[in-house]
This record gives structure tokens, sequence and C-alpha cells, in this order.
């Protein structure tokens, strides 16, 4: 009878972790807190390639944990495997990190890829990031019917 007992409690299991969270996870959450939050891919305007514009279309991480989470070596791509490769990058508990295309000056909240031409296709694309193990950690797609924007 302990047989019976078990696949039982099988599905009650599976119900309480689909609430509590406790044994299911998202890949962001399984990889250190970090996921993609929100992608700016077509900028405001007409696409001349000046900076500005390059730098309105970005990738916003987010880390969920309660700590900080280094990005060294994680990779940001595009569908087409266009990366940026982080350098010596944290990103603090809670905290919001964009990634701009274009050049810029780097903060705690901003870096830049240093790019002169557009990255994230406005028709559809996906961002995937990458630790630097090669483990995908999350990705984002969107299609035409998106505006210029989506949150992942």
């Amino acid at each position: 009878m302990p047989t019976v007992r078990i696949r039982a409690a099988l599905p009650a299991l599976a119900g309480a972790a689909l609430l509590t969270g406790t044994l299911l996870s998202t890949p962001a959450q399984a990889a250190g807190g970090v996921r993609i939050h929100h992608v700016w891919f077509d900028s405001p305007g007409t696409d001349n390639r000046s900076n500005k514009s390059l730098n309105a279309e970005w990738v916003q991480l987010k880390n969920t944990s309660g700590s900080a989470v280094s990005l060294k070596g994680w990779v940001l791509k595009d569908a087409s495997h266009h990366k940026h490769v982080f350098g010596n990058v944290k990103i603090g508990a809670g905290k919001y990190l964009k990634v701009h295309t274009g050049s810029g000056s780097d903060t705690a909240s901003d870096k830049y890829q240093g790019r002169r031409a557009y990255v994230w296709n406005n028709d559809k694309d996906t961002a995937t990031l990458t630790k630097a193990s090669g483990s995908k950690v999350d990705t984002c797609s969107w299609t035409t019917r998106d505006p210029s924007d989506t949150y992942c």
C-alpha cells in the first residue's frame, strides 16, 4: 500500500510546489536571480544610426535576488548572434541594469556596447542572456505585434 500513498501524494506535492514556488523555479531564478526585464527594440523616431538613437535601443536586466550578482563573462545576444560580453560588472540586489546599443559612459545602472549599428530587430527577435559557462539564464522574444518595446 505505500505505493498508492506515494502516487496520491505526488499530485498534491506538485500543486503545493506551484503555489509556493519552492520546488519549481524559472531559469532566471535558478541562475542567481538575474533576468531580462524589459527590451526597447525600436528606438523612437527615424533609425538614423545617431548615437542618441542607438542608445534608445536597450535591454534592461533585473536582479531579483537578495545579493549582488557578478555578470563577468556573461553574454547578451540576439537571434543573429550579435554578442555583448560583460566585463567586470555587478548588478546589485533588487537593481536594474540597462544595456544600451551605442556609446556612453558606463554607470552602475547603464552599460554601453559601443556599437555603430542597431542590434535588435524591430519585426522579431530574441534576446538571450547566458552565463560565462554558456548555460542559458533567460530569453525574451517579440514580434511586430509589440509596439516598440516589450516587458519580459
